[in-house]
């Protein structure tokens, strides 16, 4: 079956859509035939008049069309059906992943599952899907019956995020499908059980995709007095005692709610020698440096610093002086674990600001490890935007 619209792209620049990148943006059609209508189906051409791919399109998006199929084929209530059986086989295949009723995993990353748009997480017994994009958005009467009968979900949270929504057309939604509880749900994270709020606005309620890091980063902290900035809900700071451990971690965040939750997860795991603190991560910094207190281990995992292209040179400038202010507080030889989820600030651009960090702080810096998202959170080599994680792990003398 045809489709109802065609997009032609500009001369020489076809090259990236036949490589079977995602996004076609607005800035490389030349034509747009059919008039289609917002979220039907369009072919893209090159223009030369070769079919490239076939994808649906957003009128209101500086992504015009996000790409799905590249043949002819129907996308069609089979072809979505394939795409989550595929990315649910790859979950299922992992190593690393724990199973069971209380664990937690990606379940569908967008442009990594060829479903650029659409991101689900599952928590135990339910699913949180975040839509991105419109057109996955008015499909999910299609989506997520699937999702449903492949996992065995008892209910599904739906969401759409406010910036995101604005930009992409799409309608601010908080909704559910099937029962879903109104208070947290309990999942399990390398023996250690966290509370989830599956309504939250963070995001789809907790970073599974630091999953290993966290793992990683305890291995460094034995013995050590740890220093948690951004700490969230506790994630780092409680490995660093159970499966690392650290002699004592102090856990700063500037959310009461997420350090109310941190509390509770310690207490419900046991877990002692952590003190939580609610407070800007800038102005702790700049108190325990004026109280001349040192720290063997930091981890800074900040919120995302930049959400578009615009925003990078601050972002850096931001990380700098973070960085900086945080070994103000590490002793010599201490390890610092220092993140960025800015999909915006690349591998290398990071880590030449860790170079621009010992430049300032006259202190050398030797990189560990250099990490990323968990496996859950896979990246295509189509679309390497999808690689949006670093984690440093660090030696400062």
């Amino acid at each position: 079956m045809p489709a109802p619209g065609r997009i032609v792209l500009k001369p020489r620049r076809a090259r990236p859509f036949f490589a079977r990148h995602p996004w076609v943006f607005d800035s490389s059609i030349a034509a747009i035939e059919g008039n289609p209508s917002a979220s039907s189906d369009v072919e893209v051409m090159s223009a030369d008049g070769r079919f490239i791919a076939r994808g649906l399109y957003n009128p209101t998006s500086a992504i015009r069309v996000r790409l799905y199929r590249w043949d002819e084929g129907p996308l069609d209530i089979g072809f979505w059906a394939e795409r989550l059986d595929s990315a649910i086989r790859l979950r299922t295949a992992l190593p690393t992943l724990e199973s069971g009723p209380t664990s937690a995993r990606r379940l569908v990353f967008s442009e990594s599952d060829g479903l650029s748009g659409l991101t689900v997480d599952w928590y135990g017994r339910w699913l949180v899907a975040r839509f991105t994009g419109l057109a996955l958005f008015e499909r999910r009467g299609e989506l997520l019956p699937i999702l449903r009968d492949r996992t065995g979900a008892e209910g599904i949270v739906v969401r759409t995020e406010k910036g995101i929504a604005a930009r992409e057309g799409l309608p601010p939604t908080a909704e559910s499908i099937g029962e879903v509880p109104e208070g947290p749900v309990e999942i399990e994270e390398h023996g250690i059980r966290y509370r989830v709020d599956l309504h939250a606005s963070q995001k789809t309620g907790f970073y599974l995709d630091q999953r290993d890091n966290r793992i990683a980063v305890a291995s460094y902290a034995r013995g050590r007095r740890v220093l948690d900035l951004f700490c969230f809900t506790g994630g780092f700071a409680l490995n660093a005692i159970r499966h690392g451990g650290a002699s004592e971690v102090l856990a700063v965040d500037s959310s009461v709610p997420a350090i109310e939750r941190a509390r509770e997860h310690a207490a419900i795991n046991a877990i002692e020698g952590v003190t939580f603190e609610t407070g800007d991560v800038l102005l702790v910094l700049d108190r325990l440096r004026s109280e001349g207190q040192k720290f063997g281990a930091i981890i800074c995992d900040p919120p995302k610093f930049a959400k578009q292209s615009r925003d990078v040179e601050h972002a850096l400038k931001g990380y700098l002086r973070l960085n900086l202010a945080a070994i103000d507080v590490l002793e010599p030889g201490g390890i610092l674990t220092t993140c960025s989820c800015s999909g915006l600030v690349g591998r290398e651009l990071f880590a030449d600001l860790l170079g621009q960090v010992a430049e300032q702080s006259k202190r050398p810096i030797r990189i560990l490890e250099q990490r990323g998202q968990a496996p859950d959170h896979p990246v295509s080599a189509s679309c390497l935007e999808t690689e949006y994680l670093k984690c440093m792990i660090v030696r400062v003398d």
